[in-house]
This record gives C-alpha cells, structure tokens and sequence, in this order.
C-alpha cells in the first residue's frame, strides 16, 4: 500500500512538473508570437512608406522627363538665350529701362 501512494505521488509530481513546463513554453511562444505581429506590423507601415515615395518619385522622374523634352525644343533654346544671354534676333528692336 505505502508503495502505491509513493508511486501515486510521484506520478502527480511529475505530471505537475510536465504540467508546468508545457506551460512555460506556451507563454514563452505567445510572447514571441506577439512580438512577431508587432514586427509584422512594423513592416507593413514602412512598406506603406516606401510605396508612397516610389510614387513620389516616379511623378518627380515623369516631370524630369517633361522638363528633359522641352529643353529639347528650338523654342527653350532661343528663350534660354534671350533671359541669359541677352541675344537678340536680326530684326528685333531691344528697349532698355532707365536705371533710377
């Protein structure tokens, strides 16, 4: 008899401590798993972020483009040397303002 209830508890020791382990690592997962979510999160918002600059920038590159195209033009070319250079076409009359 006094064999018995000594196996009886061991077998509740052990089953407590297994009890207590399994316990342990499913808090020990959930807490990862939860830091996990967290980081997944993270990274959707900065790919979010990123999605919006690459539109940013891709409207910036179609406006460099656009600018690219009429710098290209014969009309850029003589407005270019009118405002900065000063250059005058064959039959223009230039009319300066007085300096006060």
């Amino acid at each position: 008899m006094k064999k018995r209830k000594k196996r009886n508890s061991q077998n509740k020791i052990a089953m407590l401590s297994i009890t207590f382990v399994v316990a342990v690592l499913f808090i020990a997962m959930m807490t990862k798993s939860l830091k996990l979510q967290q980081q997944i999160s993270d990274y959707r918002t900065e790919i979010k972020a990123v999605e919006s600059q690459m539109e940013e920038e891709k409207e910036r590159t179609k406006e460099i483009d656009e600018i690219k195209e009429r710098m290209d033009t014969d009309e850029y070319v003589a407005e270019v040397a009118r405002e900065k250079l000063g250059l005058v076409k064959d039959n223009e009359i230039v009319f300066k303002e007085e300096e006060k």
